[in-house]
């Protein structure tokens, strides 16, 4: 795709950044949230693949499921003129294979950091029942603050020799490869574990463990060879670091971490001197029996190096083994017979026929009596519990572990899934794991008051909300900043049943000021009122202008202003006379900003209607002298925090000035006899 191109309208290609066996990846921008992300691409000779198609919507579906700080971020996800895009979060720096190669030797405590940072990620998926199956360096990526975060949930690169596949299954990278993976056995969370284990080695020693000249020879290490020391890379290493390697990658799965979080566990103390005298772990081990490759495996295997040798056992339904198999025994040769007959050759023929009889009668016979009874999974998702339970008995299966987990397509105390999933053929007996849905998933309402509204709308939206915007124009919030929320913080919530209504500040507009000249100070409060304007007054005797009205203003007619500015008025005072003198005088007042004041008002009800701090106050002021009258306002303003205003009295000499100070309706300062000092 040409830089420049503009993606469904929206995103706008930049530059390439790689391209993998299934899909390219572009960096591009967000046109309308102003961001740089990146668009993963299904190549064009692969969207007629209807399995490559399942694989790119599993990454959608898994990725989207799953938010958190160690995995990029899926945004978009859609289609334009028969192309199938992803739209992720955008990271900036390198893949952990360079940051490896780079960096090496990495200290042992960023090892860790590093790893935990992985392991929480995949912690998280396992929780959702999602198993990555390719997890390896060239898929972490580490951002410019050392932030690992795991890229492509439920896609595997599989057009190159390092990848290995098997139908309807992805093995992976040949170099991360679980050893039941290699031999044609599913992927479970222990085989995300042993991958896990590799990475952690890579990441000590600088290296993978086994190299080999075709994919095939290095999958059958990982299944035949155990795992070097890493401490005969490096002696300095801790036994109880080079521990967690062992049992994350021992050849038995039950003999690896059960979880993802005791991987986690055990490593967070690996550097502990408590540790230091730890002896070397030691699986169980196999029974020491050949290990057999079945022909599903091996076809999948050996195909690579030579497809005849496959071809050949396939024909022959003869098990390829990892030792060199026994020479024939004893017992297999040939032996004479003799007959005294008159029809040698007829008795001979006879012999044989009854001979190769025998034999088919023992091989069905020993088939009947030492092959496994085998059932199959029954489709129990969307039945209940107890309902699932009693179809697992019934053929002849047994119940095994019962997991509980959110979902939003599965009613409350019904099963999502199982595992093996429906439809698997196992022997009789073999336990099957349940997972029973706790309904949708809740999400925990932020305060998004003085928040971007672009990226908490599209956090927001990523989860499952509906996001509604609502304009406003504010002196005191800059513009693209939430001002209100109509969810309360701190509620919880299934998003997908929830819109959130946030209130946007688009910032102050500008006004032009009309004539005030003339007008009486009601009708300026009006005008300033309507404008979202401060006034001051000031006074001046005339004789051309009725006392009360404005004689001038400042700035003047056709001035351009933002709303909250002050706009100062001359009012008369009438023509001079020769009456009492006077005296002229000010007085600073200080008025208290009241933050926890609601700054808005709601119909709704508590919980569903946004509690947050005031963000400004109104206030009045009531002025008594020569010139006003308590009953009026002599000025009313907006204040963001506190504010000191001067207050000019002109009073008949002797005599007395007052004031009132009223905040968001209520009196907080007043003085009935304000003097000349």
């Amino acid at each position: 795709m040409r830089a420049g191109y503009t993606l469904s309208g929206r995103y706008r290609i930049v530059r390439a950044l790689g391209e993998g066996g299934m899909a390219n990846v572009y960096l591009a921008h967000d046109l309308i949230l102003d961001r740089d992300v990146s668009v993963k691409l299904l190549r064009l000779d692969l969207r007629d693949d209807p399995s490559t198609m399942r694989r790119f919507q599993r990454e959608a579906l898994a990725a989207t499921e799953l938010v958190h700080d160690n995995i990029v971020q899926v945004y978009d996800v859609g289609e334009e003129n028969g192309m199938q895009y992803l739209v992720m979060e955008y990271v900036e720096g390198t893949d952990l294979k360079a940051y490896i190669k780079e960096h090496f030797p990495i200290p042992y405590g960023e090892v860790i950091q590093i790893m935990t940072q992985i392991l929480n990620a995949v912690k998280l998926a396992h929780e959702h029942g999602i198993i990555h199956r390719d997890l390896k360096p060239q898929n972490i990526l580490i951002d410019q603050n050392r932030t690992a975060k795991i890229t492509d949930f439920g896609i595997a690169v599989t057009l190159s020799e390092s990848s290995l596949t098997q139908t309807n299954t992805v093995l992976g990278s040949v170099h991360y490869l679980s050893p039941e993976q290699a031999r044609g056995g599913m992927a479970t969370k222990q085989s995300d574990i042993y991958s896990l284990g590799i990475i952690l080695y890579e990441m000590l020693t600088g290296t993978v463990p086994f190299e080999g000249e075709t994919a095939v020879s290095i999958a059958l290490k990982h299944y035949q060879s155990d795992i070097p020391a890493v401490r005969d890379t490096d002696p300095r290493i801790p036994q109880a670091l080079e521990n967690v390697v062992f049992r994350a990658t021992a050849k038995r799965p039950q003999d690896r971490y059960a979880t993802v979080a005791d991987m986690a566990t055990d490593l967070a103390t690996a550097l502990s001197p408590k540790r230091a005298g730890e002896a070397r772990f030691t699986p169980q081990g196999d029974d020491g029996e050949t290990k057999v490759l079945p022909l599903s495996a091996l076809s999948d295997l050996t195909a690579i190096a030579d497809p005849t040798k496959t071809a050949q056992a396939a024909s022959t339904h003869q098990p390829v083994t990892t030792k060199p198999t026994q020479a024939a025994s004893e017992a297999d040769k040939p032996t004479k017979l003799r007959y005294r007959d008159r029809h040698p050759r007829r008795r001979k023929f006879m012999l044989t026929g009854l001979v190769i009889l025998m034999l088919l009668l023992g091989a069905a016979l020993g088939v009947a009596i030492f092959q496994p009874r085998m059932t199959s999974v029954p489709n129990v998702v969307g039945a209940r519990q107890a309902n699932a339970q009693t179809a697992l008995v019934k053929t002849h299966l047994q119940v095994g572990r019962v997991h509980k987990a959110a979902s939003s397509s599965v009613k409350l105390h019904r099963v999502i899934r199982t595992e093996p999933r429906s439809g698997t053929q196992l022997q009789r007996n073999t336990k099957v794991d349940l997972w029973i849905s706790t309904g949708p998933r809740t999400y925990r309402v932020a305060n998004y008051q003085g928040d971007s509204y672009a990226s908490v709308a599209a956090k927001l939206q990523a989860s499952g909300f509906t996001v509604h915007r609502e304009s406003v124009h504010s002196t005191s919030v800059p513009a693209g900043r939430i001002i209100q929320q109509n969810v309360t913080a701190g509620k919880r919530v299934v998003p997908k049943e929830t819109t959130m209504t946030l209130t946007v500040s688009t910032g102050t507009q500008t006004v032009t000021l009309s004539d005030l000249t003339d007008k009486t100070k009601a009708q300026a409060q009006r005008y300033a009122t309507d404008h979202n304007l401060n006034l001051a007054f000031s006074y001046a005797y005339s004789n051309d202008v009725d006392k009360g009205k404005v004689i001038r203003q400042s700035p003047g007619e056709g001035a351009v202003v933002q709303e909250g500015d002050e706009i100062t008025l001359t009012l008369s005072r009438g023509p001079e006379s020769s009456g009492p003198a006077t005296d002229q005088f000010s007085v600073k007042v200080k008025i208290p900003f009241d933050s926890s004041a609601s700054s808005t008002s709601s119909s709704d009800s508590d919980d569903e209607s946004a509690s947050s701090a005031a963000t400004e106050n109104l206030v009045q002021i009531y002025l008594r002298d020569q010139d006003h009258q308590l009953s009026s306002v002599y000025k009313q303003m907006t204040i963001t925090n506190d504010t000191t205003v001067t207050l000019p009295f002109t009073v008949a000499h002797g005599k007395s000035g007052a004031y009132k100070i009223v905040r968001n309706g209520d009196v907080i300062g007043e003085d009935s006899h304000v003097t000349k000092n």
